[in-house]
């Protein structure tokens, strides 16, 4: 182990090591340091053991500098061996830390990691932005909080902006914070964002902004929930989570739908509703979505009874349809709103 002024990493040396049990201190010229010190042409220390120790906490004694250094880095390098004599299933690690005098170190700025930002994984994290659909973003130094949203956190029926000191923009406008934690910060996408190419999203952690991460926006970006997990992805099929009157999920295991059977399918990204629910809104009962919006079955077209979003909910579409009279077997859904196709390759099973 070293210790260095930041300043004068190469020969600044920060404050003393003291020897403890199966330790020695060495000076940069390769000699035990003395009582009084290390020359002062070779005043860099090193911290080594004398003997290899079996435990695995070291006990290092280090005194830091008696003035004001600035920044100050601790370097430590270790081998684990397992004493067979030779170099198979050792393992060598390299670690540092810095240290600041007083309150003077700063946290380091969220970032945003590249190709860390997508839409919400359970339904379709390749499905894009558009305002009101959910985005994950992923990084570091986020937040320095995990924790959801809560009832406590809204004004109303109206979402938060800003949770656990984690604000996050697109194009200049705040979004809804759903979850936050050091690595991952979900958001609802507000409306009024900039449609186009090389869009800003900003993350703002305790005063501090990540780098710009650039977006491709779109006005519609619809995907439906099919978690990519048993039972919905079976085989590498992936079917859409598709409620029965009952609560059951049509798909494997539950049982398949039938024809006559309606259907709860749950979505993100579909655009606006009537009467209008800004994003970030607690859905009330009975919105209507402006766009048409169709739904295939294999080659059948199912009626669509109710399009709308989840009473209750933020941003969360439903879709109830009735499952058209079409033979036993897996069938690919195909969805359309406003003229887009849905991207995701799902299937829907109907049974006898």
């Amino acid at each position: 182990m070293t210790a260095r002024i930041d300043s004068q990493a190469v020969l600044g040396q920060a404050g003393d090591f003291t020897a403890g049990a199966q330790q020695i201190v060495l000076c940069d010229d390769g000699t035990i340091k003395e009582t009084q010190g290390c020359p002062s042409y070779q005043s860099v220390e090193f911290l080594e053991q004398s003997s290899p120790i079996s435990s695995n906490t070291i006990s290092v004694i280090w005194t830091a500098p008696p003035a004001n250094v600035g920044t100050v880095t601790l370097y430590v390098a270790a081998i684990a061996g397992n004493g067979d004599g030779d170099d198979t299933g050792d393992r060598t690690y390299t670690a540092s830390l810095q240290l600041c005098p007083g309150s003077a170190c700063a946290a380091p700025p969220p970032g945003i990691s590249p190709g860390r930002v997508t839409s919400a994984s359970g339904f379709s994290s390749k499905a894009g932005c558009a305002p009101g659909t959910w985005l994950e973003i992923y990084g570091t130094n986020l937040s320095t909080a995990t924790r959801t949203w809560a009832a406590s956190d809204f004004k109303g029926a109206n979402a938060p902006t800003s949770l656990g000191n984690v604000t996050v923009s697109i194009g200049g406008v705040s979004a809804y914070v759903n979850y936050v934690s050091p690595a991952q910060v979900n958001v609802q996408v507000p409306d009024a964002i900039p449609i186009g190419s090389n869009v800003p999203l900003i993350v703002t952690s305790s005063g501090m902004q990540s780098a710009p991460y650039m977006l491709q926006t779109t006005a519609l970006a619809p995907a439906l929930l099919a978690p990519n997990q048993a039972p919905f992805n079976v085989n590498g099929k992936q079917y859409v989570a598709a409620q029965l009157a009952d609560q059951s999920f049509s798909g494997i295991p539950t049982r398949t739908a039938r024809p006559g059977d309606v259907l709860a399918i749950y979505g993100i990204g579909f655009g606006p509703v009537t009467p209008d629910t800004p994003a970030g809104t607690i859905a009330p009962a009975g919105t209507t979505l402006k766009n048409p919006v169709t739904f295939q079955i294999g080659q059948a077209a199912a009626n669509v009874v109710y399009r709308g979003l989840t009473p209750g909910i933020v941003g969360l579409y439903q879709f109830n349809i009735v499952v058209p009279n079409v033979s036993p077997g897996d069938y690919a859904l195909t969805v359309q709103v406003g003229g887009v196709q849905m991207a995701q390759s799902l299937l829907i099973s109907v049974g006898n």
